[in-house]
């Protein structure tokens, strides 16, 4: 097991219960790894975890963007949870140091895998909920999502990222994006999909993502920071 307490200090939480800390760490592939440890993996905190989020961030943006409609807060709160916005906070918080992996899914450097570390992010917010409810949530909510929410709001990119480069790219070229999946890799429960997005024949940026989607959302993102 790790040694976690160092981890609680730099996330300013403490744990009453560190088995639920343990739990939120623990990734389906290393079960079979650790059956003598491990009994089951983090998704139940995950799922948990996700409704903890985003009903923290919906409340967080309706109260502090009197000015958005209906449809801006819904782009707005769609880039604040989405995978790679929850990949960053846990690389930040050094969460990726801690998760329990299989060896194989280390080998295929897991660590970096996006989906794994969004996930993880949610089962210790799921986890932190079970343990001190929902204002310690809150807090610890407010201390890591807060910082990219006014990183995100600030570039008025609470649009969604394909809309908006449409439009930019449009008023500027008079060119409409296209999307070109690039690649596939990982197994099938956790493909990580690379999409490249293109103005003619020109690639313009690349973006990662757990489905088609997100990864032409993030290539989106990437390229609307060029113009």
């Amino acid at each position: 097991m790790n040694d976690l307490t160092q981890f609680q200090k730099s996330i300013d939480f403490i744990f009453t219960d560190p088995k639920l800390l343990e739990q939120s760490l623990i990734h389906r592939s290393s079960l079979n790894e650790h059956k003598d440890k491990f009994f089951s993996s983090n998704e139940r905190l995950e799922f948990l975890g996700d409704a903890v989020i985003e009903l923290w961030v919906s409340r967080y943006i309706y109260q502090n963007f009197p000015q958005l409609a209906e449809g801006d807060l819904t782009n707005l709160r769609s880039l604040i949870v989405r995978t790679e916005t929850l990949a960053e906070i846990a690389k930040i918080i050094k969460l990726d140091q801690e998760i329990y992996l299989s060896k194989g899914e280390e080998s295929h450097l897991g660590r970096q895998n996006i989906s794994i570390l969004a996930d993880a992010f949610e089962s210790l917010v799921g986890a932190i909920y079970l343990d001190s409810g929902i204002i310690s949530s809150d807090k610890f909510l407010d201390k890591f999502i807060t910082p990219k929410i006014t990183e995100l709001s600030a570039k008025s990119l609470y649009k969604d990222p394909k809309s908006y480069f449409q439009e930019l790219s449009q008023n500027k070229e008079g060119i409409t994006p296209k999307y070109v999946t690039i690649s596939e890799t990982g197994p099938d429960h956790q493909k990580i999909f690379t999409v490249g997005l293109f103005l003619n024949d020109r690639q313009i940026s690349l973006g990662t993502g757990a489905s088609k989607q997100k990864a032409e959302e993030d290539a989106a993102l990437n390229a609307t920071k060029l113009y």
